[in-house]
């Protein structure tokens, strides 16, 4: 009896290298006004002088993080949490409104395998020349265009490394330190895994960490319908396809627009074919759209054969007005004005934060005691954080405890940005501590500028023994 012999059957594919073309249009345009701004924005901002030091640096041995005129401690870590909530929905708003706006013209993925696909057009050439490039064997032409791109790779992706660096260490200090290699374990470590993860992201991974790795792509769907502007193939119009020549009467040819020309696929930096409808591997980069209005033109007719649109709007061949009326449904509305509360709500916590912080810690050693004339002392010690950037004096007083002072009331002087510990006595009479009876009583610390109102009120509790 014959056996049947059976292919071997292979569960993961190799992962095939994509091309993409490089186009130009008006949306090609917004991509590389949103490089420069962005980059310009994380490369120039630690450069910039404010008060005396950089504009922005998070300054983590010293416990304080420095954003313009901001002076931040730990304790205001809350913040960072209203600053991610508002990215959270600001990021659910735009997603609903146009889909992956973000992931197309922001996200540095994005962004930094743009500047690097630039960088090997220039080494490289087009499309059909890199191509030729990688299946040629190896010879001097070769060499020096793969060494010259990996070199220029690797200098963004280090100076990027350096830049992000600079957020956490004075940049100019670190400049310095550069050209004697002075940098410190912790500077060597962060420059070279951010550089590094640069140039591999950038340079070798690029769509696998849009397809595979981010969580965005595969949670997208949840904010999505279909009334979302998202990149579309209008199959009504461009189907059925098929190569004709310039200026063919459609009518006469029985075909649709397309002329299946593949412009869109090869311009696709993810490697996807938008003919076949939404696919959640797309960023909604728009080089599809840039790609087929170009052919669109060399053909003479209209543009917008792959365009924004709404999945409603091409089944009910609705019109840019109808289309823009529907985009103002619920879930958008709503979108939108949690996002205005929270972002107004931000604003003005950070307009009306408080100068100073006020940290209170009894001391564990001494809880109580009787002292002269027969007072009661509690010893505690405060924490004052002065959140701008100017010398201050405070004045600290007490409230709420009954024929209680504080021993030394001359007022503690603190330097711009810095954080102080002092210690106090509070001593309350004998006869308040008789008629107010043992146990814990609380009150507050009152603390203000010097000859000001008190800005801070700090609760504590007063111990008086049996």
């Amino acid at each position: 009896m014959k056996t049947m012999e059976t292919a071997p059957i292979f569960l993961y594919e190799k992962q095939r290298k994509i091309y993409p073309r490089s186009v130009q249009g008006w949306f090609s345009r917004w991509r590389w006004i949103m490089v420069w701004l962005t980059q310009a924005l994380f490369y120039g901002l630690p450069w910039l002088p404010w008060n005396g030091r950089q504009a922005v640096l998070f300054d983590l041995a010293a416990r304080r993080f420095f954003i313009f005129d901001l002076v931040l401690y730990p304790q205001d870590f809350i913040y960072l949490t209203g600053l991610l909530v508002l990215s959270a929905y600001g990021l659910f708003f735009f997603t609903a409104v146009a889909g992956r706006l973000w992931c197309g013209y922001a996200c540095p993925q994005t962004v930094y395998t743009e500047i690097f696909l630039w960088v090997e057009h220039r080494f490289e050439g087009e499309r059909g020349a890199r191509m030729k490039l990688d299946a040629a064997p190896w010879n001097w032409n070769k060499l020096w265009r793969k060494t010259g791109k990996h070199a220029t790779w690797l200098v963004i992706g280090l100076w990027t490394g350096f830049s992000f660096v600079g957020y956490f260490t004075p940049i100019r200090a670190l400049w310095a330190e550069a050209f004697t290699l002075g940098f410190g374990p912790w500077e060597w470590f962060w420059v070279n895994f951010y550089g590094l993860a640069t140039y591999g992201n950038a340079g070798f991974l690029r769509e696998q960490v849009c397809k595979y790795m981010c969580p965005y792509a595969r949670f997208q769907s949840a904010m999505f319908d279909r009334d979302t502007l998202i990149i579309s193939y209008d199959t009504a119009r461009g189907e059925p396809r098929g190569p004709r020549g310039r200026g063919a009467d459609l009518a006469a040819s029985g075909l649709g627009s397309c002329v299946d020309c593949g412009l869109c696929v090869q311009a696709c930096p993810v490697g996807i074919d938008i003919r076949q409808g939404l696919q959640y591997e797309c960023i909604a980069c728009t080089a599809c759209i840039d790609a087929c209005d170009h052919m669109m033109e060399k053909l003479r007719y209209p543009r917008g054969l792959i365009r924004y649109a709404t999945e409603n709007a091409l089944a009910q061949q609705l019109g840019r007005a109808r289309m823009a009326e529907r985009i103002l449904r619920p879930r958008v509305l709503v979108y939108g004005l949690v996002l205005l509360a929270i972002a107004a709500a931000f604003t003005a916590s950070l307009a009306l934060r408080s100068p100073v912080r006020v940290d209170v810690v009894r001391d564990r050693s001494t809880l109580a005691r009787i002292v002269g004339k027969g007072e009661v002392e509690n010893i505690y010690r405060l924490q004052l954080m002065n959140a701008t950037e100017r010398p201050q004096r405070y004045a600290i007083s007490i409230d709420g405890l009954a024929q209680a002072r504080i021993v030394d009331t001359a007022g503690i002087d603190v330097a711009p940005a810095e954080a102080r510990w002092v210690s106090l006595a509070v001593r309350m009479a004998p006869e308040a501590a008789a008629v107010a009876g043992p146990g814990a009583h609380a009150f507050r610390f009152r603390v203000g500028v010097e000859g000001q109102p008190m800005l801070v009120a700090e609760k504590s509790t007063f111990v008086i023994p049996r």
